[in-house]
């Protein structure tokens, strides 16, 4: 019976009692990598993506090479770009970008052009959060999600809307910052997380989140006498030019009909055959001194409406300075609370953004 069993088990291979090390994640990331390539080929976006993701992730298993993972990653941002994924394609596009520029042969210049232009078309969809955390060793996390560490300036991208950013560090207090997203706009955030306070009993419970953006109420303080001239004085100003603009052009229309008249007077002086020089006899005709009065009246409307006309000029352009400059009459310091309006495009909508400081 002993001899029965040893003759019909199986022989004992060496790859079964120790199997070779890495092998399936090597062969599990080529295997991605081929199916994700000819996905994208063929036009599957969705089953490309999974793929280019899922041979992402094998990457550090399978110890790939940075152009490897370059390139992965740049793939894989091109094909959230056509699903109109675009935060997650922004990420990785520009992940890949950031490692091609740290090892220069990790993408080739076609490559480059390719994702940085994937980069281009996803930007306006999405906003742009730079992050400037001190210490560099801070962690960053957005709406709960952690989104790395170990950098000084994080370059993160959000999807429109509002978005709790919060940095910590290990003997730090934690920061927090409440933020709107827009699509296609900048935002920066500068934060120095402060050390922990020092304390006699060991606690187990987190610290509490110390808000960034939030500063200490100011007293509100009465307005001065004079607080409310420089919006009198643009209104004023923008009714000063309009008024002067329009009499000044009146008087220039007044100018041009009488300046009409007085040619007409002429041409009828002419055909009775009177020379201007029979207007400066002791005896002149009767003709010549509606003459003389027609023409110091087109002077006159003529020099009025010219004055005007500059005037309005002259108080239009200090109306338009005006917006440009902070008019500080009877205020001690200038005024830190305003309010900015910031314009907003995005696919199916276009308005204002109002953001400002009380």
């Amino acid at each position: 019976m002993l001899g029965v069993a040893i003759g019909f088990a199986p022989p004992i291979r060496a790859e079964d009692r120790a199997p070779a090390p890495g092998r399936s994640d090597g062969s599990a990331f080529k295997e991605h990598l081929r199916r994700a390539k000819r996905a994208r080929a063929q036009g599957r976006w969705a089953e490309a993506a999974g793929a280019y993701k899922a041979a992402f992730e094998a990457a550090d298993l399978a110890s790939a090479t940075d152009r490897e993972r370059a390139e992965i990653a740049g793939e894989l941002g091109l094909c959230e770009l056509a699903l109109r994924n675009y935060r997650d394609a922004a990420e990785h596009l520009a992940w890949s970008l950031e490692l091609g520029l740290e090892h220069h042969d990790a993408l080739s210049p076609a490559q480059y052009e390719r994702f940085s232009e994937g980069l281009r078309k996803a930007e306006p969809f999405v906003g742009t959060l730079i992050v400037a955390v001190d210490p560099p060793d801070a962690e960053v996390i957005v709406d709960g999600t952690p989104r790395g560490r170990t950098a000084r300036t994080h370059r993160l991208f959000l999807d429109p809307g509002r978005h709790v950013v919060r940095a910590r560090a290990t003997g730090r207090e934690e920061a927090l910052h409440v933020i709107q997203a827009v699509a296609g706009a900048r935002h920066e955030i500068a934060t120095v997380l402060p050390r922990a306070a020092a304390s006699s009993a060991k606690e187990t419970a987190p610290a509490k989140p110390k808000p960034v953006s939030a500063a200490p109420a100011a007293r509100a303080e009465a307005p001065g006498p004079l607080s409310s001239w420089p919006g009198t004085l643009r209104i004023a100003g923008i009714g000063l030019t309009t008024a002067t603009a329009s009499f000044g052009v009146l008087f220039m229309v007044h100018a041009r009909a009488a300046d009409g008249d007085l040619a007409e007077l002429n041409g009828k002086l002419d055909d009775l055959g009177v020379t201007s020089w029979a207007c400066r006899d002791p005896s002149p005709p009767a003709m010549c001194s509606e003459l003389s009065r027609l023409r110091r009246q087109r002077d006159q409307f003529a020099a009025l409406g010219t004055g005007l006309v500059v005037a309005s000029g002259v108080l239009g352009a200090a109306t338009i300075a005006s917006f440009f400059t902070e008019l500080g009459l009877g205020q001690a310091e200038p005024r830190r609370d305003s309010v900015a309006l910031s314009p907003m495009a995005a696919p199916g909508q276009i308005g204002l953004v109002a953001h400002g400081v009380w």
